[in-house]
């Protein structure tokens, strides 16, 4: 009998209009055939929850930030704002994420996590997009540990590819390492993943933007 392989828990859809963030990803994401990938808007995408790569103040006022605005009303600004405010005091630093229901049908909800402190900032010699992708993975979990089975799919755009100016390139390998510390490490809460990413990727963050490969940390039972 030949055992059938087993479906992920969580369906993670990764979408982007650029098709050179696409390209990529599939580079990027070819050892992981559980991701699926796609050219073309993340408001096309029929998931749970869509993860908003944001500022620390939660202002939705341009990029990917601005279209989920228009699409889903001016009332979830409003709503990752308030969150941002009760339980982070107003700021939300990079390597956190909030998730608000959006109001919505499709999605149900969505993740806020800053890829940058200030709205239209380089973020090109950082790690903030690993950070941003672990931290929205965090608030899945984290939901549906409060509601189980709320949040059973979720797509992201290229985090900080467009107004953070990280290349593809760049973007993809992050992306990917910040998903495979989140599957690899159990998080106590957004400290402790923090200073987990930064001590794991601490080379990483030192090295020239164009040498910046995939790293896979060690691994470590949830």
């Amino acid at each position: 009998m030949i055992d059938e392989p087993v479906k992920p828990l969580l369906k993670v859809v990764l979408a982007d209009i650029n098709a050179e963030v696409v390209q990529a990803w599939r580079a990027a994401f070819a050892d992981t055939p559980e991701i699926e990938i796609y050219q073309g808007s993340i408001l096309d995408q029929q998931v749970d929850a869509w993860v908003n790569p944001t500022n620390s103040r939660g202002r939705m006022d341009g990029g990917v930030d601005a279209a989920i605005k228009r699409y889903l009303g001016a009332g979830i600004q409003l709503r990752v704002q308030r969150a941002i405010r009760d339980r982070f005091d107003g700021s939300l630093p990079v390597g956190s994420a909030v998730c608000v229901p959006s109001g919505a049908v499709n999605p149900k909800y969505l993740i806020s996590t800053p890829t940058m402190e200030q709205s239209a900032q380089n973020v090109s010699e950082t790690l903030n997009v690993a950070l941003a992708c672990a931290a929205a993975f965090q608030a899945v979990h984290a939901q549906n540990d409060e509601e189980p089975g709320s949040i059973k799919s979720v797509a992201l755009v290229g985090m900080g590819a467009a107004t953070g100016r990280v290349p593809a390139r760049v973007c993809a390998n992050l992306m990917w390492t910040g998903y495979t510390l989140f599957n690899d490490h159990h998080f106590r809460d957004y400290d402790d993943l923090r200073s987990t990413i930064r001590e794991q990727l601490d080379d990483l963050e030192s090295s020239p933007v164009e040498q910046r490969v995939r790293i896979r940390p060690p691994r470590s039972r949830r």
